[in-house]
């Protein structure tokens, strides 16, 4: 009989800020297969598993869904306990549905345990609620990739139609996807942050605009990036500008 596979979300990066029930699992796991951004903390965690990576990192050289679906699938016909450890919730961009499709068609019993996706992870960083009241009472998590031969995407109309919008795998494309916001009637000062490698020790905040995010996006180093829009970030926006405008004054150089 095969095993039992878990697609268990390893929330934004911390191994602390992982669940109860998914360090549970880990530590029973007879095999992991995890992603790219999971990080060596969270791997410890799982002591007697066979780890094997199957990562998927936009631009790089990675495991293909179709391969990382039948490694998954051959890896429950020899273990009992599957752990398939997604960064962030695996229903959230995790291309979860996928592999539940597979596990089912092959008859392997599959359950999923949710995880603290990155937008959360980035906003309680940044101490600033996705929502405001009197501000902001819609939210919408949206990507502006597309992968190939996959229809084209609402991503433009839903990010300009939310009061706050966080535009996941948007690093790579900052000039394309900024300038596709203003064509569709985002203006140009909305307040935004970037967070990179979100719950993390390499973690980088920094707050700009619309206009100034391609800019800004040169100043961050490789880890994954969040892009968050919306006038709930006005406030540290305009902080962020009075310090490095006195940095600037002083003669001293501006941190980044």
């Amino acid at each position: 009989m095969p095993g039992k596979v878990y697609l268990v979300g390893a929330g934004p990066g911390a191994a602390d800020l992982i669940t109860l029930r998914a360090a549970k699992l880990l530590a029973a796991a007879d095999a992991v297969l995890y992603d790219a951004l999971v990080t060596p903390e969270t791997l410890a965690l799982a002591r007697r598993a066979k780890l094997i990576p199957v990562g998927k990192r936009a631009g790089l050289r990675s495991t293909a869904q179709q391969l990382i679906n039948q490694r998954l699938i051959e890896t429950a016909q020899t273990h009992s306990l599957v752990v398939r450890l997604k960064g962030g919730d695996p229903m959230l961009f995790g291309r979860a549905q996928e592999e539940i499709a597979a596990l089912d068609a092959a008859g392997i019993a599959w359950e999923v345990v949710p995880g603290i996706t990155a937008a959360l992870g980035a906003s309680a960083a940044l101490g600033i609620s996705l929502t405001r009241r009197g501000m902001a009472r819609s939210v919408v998590f949206v990507t502006p990739r597309i992968g190939p031969e996959e229809r084209d995407s609402e991503w433009l109309k839903a990010a300009i139609g939310s009061d706050t919008a966080v535009l996941y795998m948007a690093g790579d494309q900052a000039v394309e996807v900024c300038a596709a916001l203003a064509a569709a009637g985002m203006p140009l000062a909305r307040p935004a942050a970037l967070v990179v490698s979100a719950a993390t020790p390499d973690q980088q905040v920094f707050f700009t605009t619309l206009e100034g995010l391609p800019e800004t996006m040169r100043h961050r180093h490789s880890g994954p990036a969040l892009v968050l829009l919306g006038e709930v970030y006005a406030d540290a926006l305009a902080a962020a500008t009075t310090m490095a405008a006195a940095t600037v004054q002083s003669g001293a150089t501006p941190a980044v």
